[in-house]
């Protein structure tokens, strides 16, 4: 992996320190939105490399690249898209668009592909997704957001609802709120969609309390924060299993009823009716504003990245 390259490869790397400052450096990009972008990176450009499909990742990245006087060139299905349909490697792929870029933004279905380009790559590599392995942008958007929702994440209680195996940004958040004091998460989820144990195993060394349950009404009233995942149909290896845990949570006016007034719902979405549109018009629905920030925080990241590189 090249030196002094700025990174972002999962969601450990973040030190409590690291995310205050890059809390702070969002808030400023907010700024920078209201005011209509600069031309800070002007000249600079971004490949974005999707093997998987992507909406508001994707797009939020393009915008924030423009917002910060830059371009963009890419693909959206580079899996069909782009050589790697003939048989070349990840690590020739980037290669090869380090030579075209000066930061590369990738989402892959390989656990690790991420750290695979980065060992290769002349310029940072940012990770939008890696299969079910991690979604650290995500995650960060999602701190992110609790933290202006809710005033907070020190003290903060959590539920993680839905498909926690598979679940990549149920991962990498709570790798990141592992770097908060008294924090409470409850993972809840079909049987067989479970936390994974190396996640536990995470939460367990550093001090962070949580508990497994398969009762999400139980837990309602006591939570900040309800962060509701999609049962993902595509990662499951057999429709059966699917089958077993689809439609077994869902977000809808009786479950806001049992939950504090104080309370947020986020969603890294999309949703797929594991959040009935009813809840929208509630203001503790925040998934919508959870994606709005996803802007700000790339910003804040592309801006870092791009700025570690210059000469």
């Amino acid at each position: 992996m090249k030196p002094n390259l700025y990174h972002v490869l999962g969601a450990k790397q973040f030190s409590r320190t690291e995310l205050d400052e890059l809390f702070a450096a969002a808030r400023r990009m907010e700024d920078v939105v209201r005011a209509g972008g600069n031309r800070s990176h002007e000249g600079r450009i971004m490949t974005t490399l999707f093997f998987e499909a992507s909406t508001r990742t994707r797009l939020s990245f393009e915008s924030a690249m423009s917002r910060l006087g830059g371009s963009v060139i890419g693909t959206e299905n580079a899996a069909q898209f782009s050589s790697a349909i003939k048989g070349e490697t990840l690590e020739d792929t980037i290669r090869i668009v380090s030579g075209y870029s000066d930061v590369i933004v990738m989402r892959h279905t390989d656990i690790g592909a991420a750290k695979r380009a980065a060992a290769v790559a002349d310029v940072p590599v940012l990770n939008a997704g890696d299969g079910a392995g991690e979604h650290p942008t995500q995650a960060l958007l999602d701190a992110y957001t609790i933290e202006k929702e809710a005033g907070r994440i020190d003290g903060v209680r959590i539920a993680m609802v839905g498909d926690l195996a598979y679940g990549r940004t149920v991962h990498s958040l709570s790798y990141i709120l592992a770097n908060y004091r008294d924090v409470m998460i409850y993972y809840i989820s079909p049987e067989n969609v479970r936390i994974p144990s190396s996640v536990k195993r995470y939460m367990d060394e550093k001090g962070i309390r949580y508990e497994e349950t398969t009762d999400l009404d139980a837990v309602a009233g006591s939570i900040d924060v309800l962060y509701q995942t999609r049962i993902q149909k595509e990662r499951f290896p057999s429709p059966e299993e699917y089958d077993k845990a689809a439609g077994q949570y869902i977000v809808d006016e009786k479950l806001m009823s049992l939950m504090s007034k104080n309370s947020i719902v986020l969603h890294p979405l999309p949703r797929a009716g594991e959040i009935s549109e009813a809840v929208d018009g509630d203001p503790r629905a925040a998934y919508f504003r959870q994606a709005q920030n996803g802007l700000y925080i790339r910003m804040a990241l592309v801006d870092k990245a791009l700025s570690g590189v210059k000469g």
